[in-house]
Formats: C-alpha cells, structure tokens, sequence
C-alpha cells in the first residue's frame, strides 16, 4: 500500500488572507459552482486546540520513568482536523472558533489561515486566554490524550476603537450573528443541547453533516439529539449506532437510524464503513484499506471530511464511502491530525502507485476507479503549498 512522505515547509506568514482562499489543484466541485453559489462549501464551529504528538513509543509510559519518543509533532486540534482536512480536499472551508492571544493561538491561527488557506473570519481572537492544548502518545496502533482547557470567555459588547487599535482578527463583537450561508456544515451532536447555529443554517439551506461522540451519561437517547432532525447525514462508529438503536448488529443500527435521518454512515473500524441512503434505496460496504498505521489521531474527521467531499460533488454512496475511507487510511500513516490529512497529491500518488502493484486484486481497483477521472497524472507531483509544520516554529533569520 503506498504510503506519502512527510509534509514539511517553512512557517506560515503573517500577511492577512484576503477574500475566499486561492482554490486547491483539484477542485471536486468545480462543474457544479455558479454565480449566485455560497461564497463558502463547508461551515464549521468548535474548539481549536494545539495537538503535541509522541511517536515511535514502543509502549505506554510507565510511571515513575522517563520515555523518550522517536518522533513529535505540533499542530492545529480540535475542530482544526475537519477544518485542514476539507481544505486539502479543495473544498472553500470558513471556521468559527475562538483563539488564545499567546504563542500557541498565533501558531495555529497562522497555521490555518495562511497555511491551508481557510477562512478565519468568523472567528476571534480573546485577550488573556490560553490556547487548549492537547498531548498525544501513539503506540501500538492507538492513542492517549491528556488535554487542558477552559471555556472562553463570553464575548464583550461592542465598542468603539480608533483605527490605530484595530487588530488583523476579529474581536468578539465582530463576530456573525449567525453562521455565513454555505453549501455544507458539519455538526457535532451533544446529548441534551441544541446549538442554535445549526437550525439557522438549515434554514438557509446548508446540508448538515452530523456526527456524535461517546454519551458519558448512559442514555443513549436518540430524542436527546436535538439537532439530528436538521441533518442530511448522521455519521455515528458501530458501538454509537448500535446503543442509540438497541440492535445488535451495525447494519441493523444503520436501517433503524433512517427513521430519523436520511443518510447513515457506520464506521465499522478495521472492517470498513456501511451506509445507507433512503431517499435512493441505495447502500453500500466497503472494506477498509490494509495500512501500516502511526497515528489515529484524527482519522474519523478526516473520514467524514471524504465522505462530504463527495456529498457535495455528487457521487454515487459506494464512491463517497471508498473515498471516505481512503483519506481515512492515508491520514493514518503521518503523525497528527491536521498534519496528517492528505491532499489531492497524495490520492493521485497513492493511485499510481497502487495499481503498479503486481497481483492487486482487480476487484479492489474497480472499487477505486472512479479516481480516475479525479487525479490526472500531473497531479501526483507535489505543488507548493504552505501547511503546519511539525513545530511551533523555527526562527527565522532577518
């Protein structure tokens, strides 16, 4: 299986990005754009963190020891992974989230904005917080975290600044009053809570992409997930779907969740993802990719990123969920979340290499054909593209 080599680059600049960011190589939604088209494809809102990853552990940290890792990395967290992931795949990417005014909230606003050419003008920065920082240890094909963080403070009412005080980023108070239109959001779900955005937004005709994390409370309360009534798509794992259902099996889970949601997408881990769509009748499974994997970190969002990349572009649900599932696979071979989700360059080189293999099963290449007319040759040649890099920064000289 073809593996991409590490992205490495200089630190991002501090020039502002002005208007929507410079389209990527291969831009998916290019036949379908028009004149009177959102300015933006996918809306996202959530907490940004700094991600510190160890690699190269050959076992978890023993207490009252020091483990040295093989590999680090730094990069933009959180939300940050959709964010950089939907980015990379050409889709124009607008983000809300609040940002520390310290090294680390400079880092990962630059980072972003003028790395990976999303639009950070929805968000702020707070004066006197700290960014959330989260430390990663991957070894033996998993993951452990140790976070810290506190909510930002709530923004502060308008007012008057002379034209000398004006920073590049925007306060609270220039904020949106609600989310910008755009083709596509991607929501989490929390039991018990509405988020207000998310009704505006499929008011405004945005497709809601949903996803769910673990319900610590033990309800499992499908009634509990408000804003589920909003979503085009629901993109739960297997142990998530199967507890809001009480079936006993994924694709059970999958046909049930219909009732409430028009497509289901159950990642199934090492065996793959199914899902099915009610309004065409259609489903479909497909086996997950056989990969080396450094790092989880990440993957899940970079898998619905796939998913709503090809949503958005119109493919049929067996393409959405390989593609899906190859960005997954390829993520998982770097270290980092952001860091790690692949671009155009790395699909098209994975395709090249892939089907010079000898004795690929030829049934698997047919699953993967519709690339074909996505990744012209040229386009397995890395571009210039400035991305995070795997350090805060290294100084630069004058």
């Amino acid at each position: 299986m073809a593996s991409t080599g590490k992205r490495n680059g200089g630190r991002a600049g501090k020039a502002p990005v002005a208007g929507p960011p410079c389209p990527a190589q291969i831009d998916p939604l290019a036949a379908l754009r028009g004149p009177d088209d959102p300015a933006w494809d996918v809306y996202l809102t959530g907490t940004v963190f700094l991600d510190i990853v160890f690699t190269g552990l050959d076992c978890a940290p023993v207490r009252g020891t020091e483990t040295w890792a093989r590999g680090m990395g730094s990069s933009p967290g959180g939300v940050a992974n959709m964010a950089t992931a939907l980015a990379r795949l050409g889709l124009r990417t607008s983000l809300a989230a609040a940002f520390g005014d310290d090294h680390y909230g400079e880092y990962c606003w630059d980072a972003l904005e003028q790395g990976e050419g999303i639009d950070l003008s929805p968000s702020r920065t707070v004066p006197g917080w700290h960014s959330p920082v989260t430390v990663s240890m991957a070894y033996e094909g998993e993951r452990t975290m140790v976070s810290h963080g506190h909510e930002p403070p709530p923004e502060e009412p308008a007012r008057p600044a002379p034209a000398t005080a004006l920073k590049r980023r925007p306060s609270g108070a220039d904020l949106p009053a609600s989310p910008p239109r755009a083709r596509a959001a991607v929501a989490s779900l929390t039991p018990g809570r509405s988020a207000p955005w998310i009704a505006q937004a499929a008011r405004k005709g945005t497709r809601i992409f949903g996803d769910v994390g673990w319900d610590d409370t033990g309800a499992w309360d499908l009634a509990g997930l408000h804003d589920l009534r909003y979503c085009e798509a629901f993109l739960p794992n297997a142990a998530e779907a199967m507890r809001y259902t009480g079936t006993d099996t994924p694709r059970a889970a999958a046909h049930a969740l219909t009732e409430h949601v028009p497509v289901v997408v159950v990642t199934l881990g090492a065996e793959g993802a199914y899902a099915v769509d009610r309004r065409t009748g259609e489903t479909a499974s497909v086996p997950a990719i056989e990969v080396e994997a450094l790092d989880p970190t990440g993957a899940g969002d970079v898998f619905v990123a796939g998913f709503v990349t090809g949503s958005l572009a119109g493919w049929p649900l067996a393409d959405r969920l390989a593609f899906a599932g190859l960005t997954a696979a390829l993520s998982v071979q770097e270290f980092g979340g952001s860091l790690s989700a692949p671009g155009w360059a790395e699909i098209a080189g994975w395709w090249r290499r892939v089907q010079s293999v000898e004795g690929q099963d030829p049934s698997a290449l047919r699953r993967y054909r519709f690339l074909t007319g996505l990744v012209p040759e040229e386009a397995a040649r890395p571009w210039p593209l400035r991305r995070a890099v795997p350090t805060i920064g290294f100084r630069r000289s004058a």
